[in-house]
């Protein structure tokens, strides 16, 4: 089937050690890259996403960081206070309509 692509997945533990292997190892990203049969760019890609979060990188698919999380949650929360302040609203008016 042209057109389809087949996209690689990789586990959270794969990901840590192939930066393991630049960081630690010291490793040229090049090397690394041929190493494992991966582009080098996704490789980069993974140790900015490590350097600027090391706890919380690499979450797995579904899943948030912890305030990726609490945003969301926060979102659905201003969501739901919005649509109760409408309804009261609304309940307002039809009371202070039938005071009349």
């Amino acid at each position: 089937m042209e057109g389809t692509r087949k996209y690689r997945k990789f586990d959270k533990e794969f990901k840590l050690e192939a930066v393991r292997l630049i960081t630690e190892a010291g490793r040229p990203v090049a090397e690394v890259a041929r190493s494992l049969d991966i582009h080098e760019n996704l490789l980069r890609r993974w140790k900015n996403q490590y350097s600027e979060d090391p706890v919380a990188s690499f979450p797995g698919k579904g899943h948030l960081k912890p305030q990726d999380e609490e945003l969301k949650r926060l979102e659905r929360e201003n969501a739901r206070l919005k649509e109760e302040r409408d309804i009261l609203k609304k309940v307002v008016a039809i009371f202070s309509k039938h005071r009349e």
